[in-house]
C-alpha cells in the first residue's frame, strides 16, 4: 500500500519559516515527478511547487517564488518544501503529491496519482 505522509505544518507569524516534509512509502518514486499543492478555504487546489525526477528541474507559482524551495531525497523516496517570508495569503491546507506516469517537474494534479492527507500551514499577520 502507497503512503505519502506530510510533517512540518503548523502556525507562525508572517515573515516566518516552514519546512515541510513528506514521506513515501509503499514503493519508490525515484524516477518520478513529485510535488507540493495547496488548498485554502473555498479554493481550488493549486500547485505550489513541483520536481521532476532528478530534483534538478523544479517549477514554482509566481506566489511563491524566491521564497519557497522544493526538494527531494531519491535515497530516501522523500520530498521537502522550504518556506521562507511566509504571507497571511499561504494559509492553506498543503499536500505532497507523486506520480507513477510522469517524470518531468509536472504541473497539474491530475498527473499525480498519489497524495497526501495534508498538513495545515497558517500563517498569522
Amino acid at each position: 500500500q502507497v503512503q505519502l505522509v506530510e510533517s512540518g505544518g503548523g502556525l507562525v507569524q508572517a515573515g516566518g519559516s516552514l519546512r515541510l516534509s513528506c514521506a513515501a512509502s509503499g514503493r519508490t518514486f525515484a524516477g518520478n515527478a513529485m510535488g507540493w499543492f495547496r488548498q485554502g478555504p473555498a479554493k481550488m487546489r493549486q500547485s505550489v511547487a513541483t520536481i521532476d525526477w532528478s530534483g534538478k528541474s523544479t517549477y514554482y507559482t509566481d506566489s511563491v517564488k524566491g521564497r519557497f524551495t522544493i526538494s527531494r531525497d531519491n535515497a530516501k523516496n522523500t520530498v521537502s518544501l522550504q518556506m521562507n517570508s511566509l504571507k497571511p495569503e499561504d494559509t492553506a491546507t498543503y499536500y505532497c503529491a507523486a506520480s507513477s506516469r510522469m517524470t518531468r517537474a509536472a504541473l497539474a494534479a491530475a498527473s499525480y496519482d498519489y497524495w497526501g492527507q495534508g498538513t495545515q500551514v497558517t500563517v498569522s499577520s
